[in-house]
């Protein structure tokens, strides 16, 4: 690798604006912010707006209303039972 021409990586915390959440993870972003940290170091702060804390696909509060309703909807339009309510 060719020297000085990387950016510096080092730890940094995230801070999910959202939520609070905090993480310690390693980057190459700067900061002029800094927040201590559980360890008792300081590091540089990114605040983000959304983590795996806030963002529905990672923690399991998105809803899937719509696609029943389709299913419903199809079987009602089809004249078809439910597959489920079939087998009890």
């Amino acid at each position: 690798m060719k020297k000085e021409i990387h950016p510096t990586y080092k730890e940094v915390v995230f801070m999910d604006t959202t939520t609070g959440f905090k993480f310690l993870s390693g980057s190459t972003k700067h900061s002029s912010e800094t927040v201590e940290w559980e360890d008792g170091n300081t590091y540089p702060l990114i605040r983000v707006e959304t983590t795996s804390d806030s963002h529905p696909f990672y923690t399991g509060r998105q809803k899937f209303t719509q696609a029943d309703g389709r299913v419903d909807r199809f079987n009602k339009k089809y004249g078809l039972a439910d597959a489920n309510a079939a087998e009890e």
